[in-house]
């Protein structure tokens, strides 16, 4: 093999770390996404659990837009479980469900961290083993 047929090998090795890490980005934003949205469901049902009687709240439906309604204690809500199962949980339990997927989703997360550094490495290899090939030539 030629140098410039492993420099440009080396470049190609470059070119698919710089997708892979765009692809694996895009993941992390999705992953950040549902940590904010597990949060935000944390705090409300923080909030919720806090509730003596009945509150007047505005509740959001989507796209910038809310509902008024009335609020009134309930000692249980309902939670997805999965595969579209819905179940009652107490707050406290509901909480700690919540919670649960919080962490199961930063471990994935930190994985995912850690694929974006090693091919991150790869590609840093590889643009310096190009650099020197082409850097001899001359």
């Amino acid at each position: 093999m030629t140098k410039d047929e492993e420099a440009s090998r080396y470049m190609m090795i470059v070119e698919q770390c710089k997708e892979q890490l765009n692809q694996l980005e895009m993941q992390s934003q999705y992953i950040q996404a549902a940590i904010m949205d597990y949060n935000k469901a944390r705090l409300t049902i923080e909030q919720l659990k806090k509730l003596e009687k009945e509150t007047e709240m505005m509740i959001p439906i989507g796209g910038g837009a809310f509902i008024n309604t009335t609020a009134k204690k309930q000692e249980k809500i309902l939670i997805e479980v999965g595969a579209g199962i819905v179940i009652e949980k107490t707050y406290d339990d509901a909480i700690k469900k919540i919670d649960e997927r919080i962490q199961n989703i930063e471990k994935s997360q930190a994985r995912l961290d850690e694929m974006m550094q090693n091919i991150q490495k790869q590609g840093e290899n590889a643009a310096e083993k190009a650099q020197n090939l082409i850097y001899e030539e001359k």
